[in-house]
């Protein structure tokens, strides 16, 4: 993907807010989540696929479920559409590998801005590993604040 486009994410989020992440086992999906938000950045749907299971399934901020990695690649799509549409950004604060590092979980906050406004509140993604790559399982938003 780029040195360029890891930059972006670390100048986006910023380093210090991923310094409470030491464990090794969660470098991976570290490096990953940093990839996704870069992704986003760049309004490309498409590029998101890798990151998503087949049968992924997502609900969003206002309880919808959207089930399967076309939908989900699709509901990225309309938003990245729309032109006052800005960026998501998704801030762990924990991410804990099972015993045998075929699943995680992620939790922490989340930011979707617009040029008239933004919402926010809570997220827990649920990784697994499928030949050796992290792929997102489950994701729930839950909307706290709009403005």
């Amino acid at each position: 993907f780029g040195l360029d486009l890891v930059m972006q994410v670390l100048r986006t989020v910023g380093v210090s807010e991923w310094e409470h992440l030491k464990d090794k086992r969660v470098y991976a999906l570290k490096d990953d989540r940093l990839m996704i938000q870069g992704i986003a950045n760049t309004h490309d749907p498409a590029r998101l696929r890798p990151f998503s299971a087949p049968d992924a399934k997502v609900i969003v901020g206002d309880g919808s479920l959207i089930m399967g990695a076309d939908q989900i690649i699709q509901a990225f799509a309309g938003q990245f559409a729309d032109p006052d549409f800005v960026t998501y950004l998704r801030t762990p604060s924990r991410i804990t590998p099972d015993q045998d590092e075929a699943r995680a979980s992620e939790a922490g906050e989340w930011i979707a801005r617009w040029k008239t406004g933004q919402a926010s509140g809570d997220y827990l993604a649920v990784w697994r590993k499928v030949t050796g790559q992290w792929v997102i399982e489950a994701e729930l938003f839950v909307t706290l604040q709009e403005a």
